[in-house]
């Protein structure tokens, strides 16, 4: 329990850590509200039904004295109004109360969502690359509605359990007897629920998120490979998967939905049964039923109030219990190292030097040792070699995506480091191979994040030779489709190099960017690439050799090293 709330106290922040602490300050005042009103009928009942205790009774005496009333039929009125006004004041507090949950739990659950998201925004590139996006996008959804629930069910646990105990002390006080009789009863019963639903509550609450993040794996790949499910037939094999897991899900939910109305229908049961016999047993002790109707009332009432609070704590307990389990997750996610990254001046006026770099995914795999490479501003750099030779690797490096384990990288002598990462990065426009585009306008999907300027949108698709097609639809506005499905394949990549134009980079990078574009229009863009590049540092990844044409140097990787070619020999031994 002491981890539960820590990690809860974590995860909340201390901004809501101190509107939690308030809560719970407000909801002893609701419990207080809530013990004073319902201690205040039996006064009243046995006044209304008894008048003559106005006068004969010393503590209604005292009152009527000090408040000047002149007969019982005065007082009890009085007593009733004030009741009608005292319970109009509870309305008001009871929906305050409702209204600050909500708008704690919720607000504490859309918080959380942002924390998560920007936690994975800041993930270094290699940590991202190592997890399923799948679980990724779970965990920033669905665990953060996860947690909103355990946040409800933790308050309402909390409010319900200072209204339970505060009504417990009043019929304790009135008659410790019964109550005593009433507790041993309503104890073993709900001992006896916890221990054999809550537990099995948990189980499935697990298994539920389980089934979930396999669902959400699922639909992920589905959509990302519809094209391959239409061409090879299969959609109804993935279906069937997927029914599988919704069937699984669904089996589950209904035995924790059943289970969880288990208490509620045990405890009421036991309530009605326990006030029934309340009464036989009056009416056997006392004989007259008349001298017992307060208590009675009062018990009668307070048993209203206390059996929908327990079947609420019990409720609640049990959604802590079926929810409890995102906690690990979600302190894990918000205690991730992530780098630390600065955005400290860089000046990029003469040259990149990469001097000695070492780079590995896997400390016996070494992709890169003691790499050195000289690119001066305004240079065109070319790159080719063998798939997994490390092309794109080495172009990360320079782009500060990855971080070489060995060496250093420099920018006109100046290190480049963790403290100035972000500037430099903010000198690249890169391309890469596979463009991914989102359903919004081109306008948007062009600006991808940055300040939205016309203008700067306009300039950048003019360079990238496709604001002219744009005219003919919707302009800047024209749509593009989830993943850029309403544009063909050159015109998507045109509308990547506009992004990587966007913000007039000091440095172009394409990594394969037109690898997927026929010939004819590979040569054209790369064409619109080159000149686009006037005055820029280009750097550019290719398979085909055409497509390095242009380029000042020429450099192959073969087994970590790079070995230059003279542009111009290279093409001639090339063909």
């Amino acid at each position: 329990m002491r981890i539960f709330f820590k990690q809860l106290s974590f995860i909340l922040g201390r901004r809501k850590r101190v509107f939690f602490a308030l809560l719970v300050v407000f909801n002893i005042v609701v419990a207080l509200t809530e013990t004073i009103g319902l201690g205040a009928i039996m006064p009243f009942v046995a006044a209304a039904t008894n008048p003559t205790l106005v006068k004969t009774d010393a503590r209604y005496r005292a009152v009527c004295d000090a408040l000047g009333f002149q007969s019982a039929t005065e007082f009890i009125v009085a007593f009733g109004l004030a009741l009608i006004v005292f319970y109009l004041f509870r309305g008001a507090i009871l929906s305050a109360q409702a209204y600050l949950s909500a708008r704690f739990s919720v607000g504490a659950g859309e918080d959380l969502k942002r924390r998560l998201f920007i936690k994975t925004l800041e993930l270094s590139y290699v940590d991202f690359a190592r997890r399923n996006v799948g679980k990724l996008v779970k965990g920033v959804m669905s665990n953060s509605l996860t947690a909103t629930s355990l946040l409800r069910s933790t308050l309402v646990l909390f409010a319900e359990l200072f209204v339970f105990f505060a009504l417990y002390a009043t019929v304790w006080i009135v008659h410790w007897k019964i109550t005593f009789v009433l507790s041993a009863i309503l104890i073993v019963k709900i001992v006896v629920v916890l221990k054999t639903i809550s537990k099995r509550v948990h189980k499935m609450g697990v298994k539920s998120s389980n089934i979930s993040a396999v669902m959400y794996e699922t639909l992920q790949s589905a959509f990302g490979n519809f094209k391959i499910i239409k061409i090879t037939g299969n959609a109804s094999e993935i279906a069937q998967r997927f029914s599988k897991r919704v069937a699984q899900l669904a089996q589950n939910s209904i035995a924790t939905q059943t289970l969880s109305a288990a208490p509620r229908i045990s405890i009421e049961t036991m309530g009605f049964v326990i006030l029934v016999s309340l009464v036989i047993y009056v009416i056997v002790k006392y004989q007259d039923a008349s001298a017992i109707v307060p208590i009675v009332s009062m018990f009668a009432l307070v048993l209203y109030r206390l059996l929908p609070s327990a079947q609420r704590i019990v409720y609640a307990f049990n959604e802590i219990q079926s929810y409890r389990h995102v906690l690990p997750l979600i302190f894990d996610d918000l205690n991730a190292n992530a780098p630390v990254e600065g955005d400290g001046s860089v000046t990029f006026a003469n040259e990149i030097a990469l001097r000695n770099v070492s780079f590995a995914f896997e400390p016996s795999k070494p992709i890169f040792q003691n790499l050195t490479l000289t690119i001066a501003k305004g240079q065109r750099i070319g790159l080719c070699g063998k798939s997994g030779g490390g092309k794109s690797t080495l172009v990360d490096l320079i782009c500060g995506v990855y971080e070489p384990q060995s060496g250093a990288i420099l920018i006109d002598g100046g290190a480049l480091t963790r403290d100035n990462i972000r500037n430099w990065r903010k000198k690249i426009g890169y391309i890469p191979q596979e463009v991914y585009l989102f359903d919004g306008s081109v306008a948007e999907n062009v600006a991808f994040g940055k300040r939205y300027d016309e203008e700067e949108i306009a300039r950048a698709l003019r360079q990238a030779n496709i604001y002219d097609f744009l005219l003919t639809h919707d302009g800047l506005n024209t749509r593009v489709g989830d993943g850029g499905v309403l544009l063909s394949g050159g015109q998507k990549q045109r509308v990547a190099i506009a992004r990587a134009l966007y913000a007039n980079p000091d440095i172009l990078i394409l990594d394969e960017a037109t690898s997927a574009l026929d010939n004819e229009t590979e040569a054209k863009i790369m064409d619109e690439i080159y000149e686009a590049a006037q005055g820029k540092t280009l750097i550019a990844i290719a398979h085909r050799i055409g497509t390095l044409s242009r380029c000042d140097r020429i450099y192959t990787l073969k087994d970590g090293n790079l070995i230059e070619k003279a542009s111009s020999d290279f093409f001639i031994r090339q063909s």
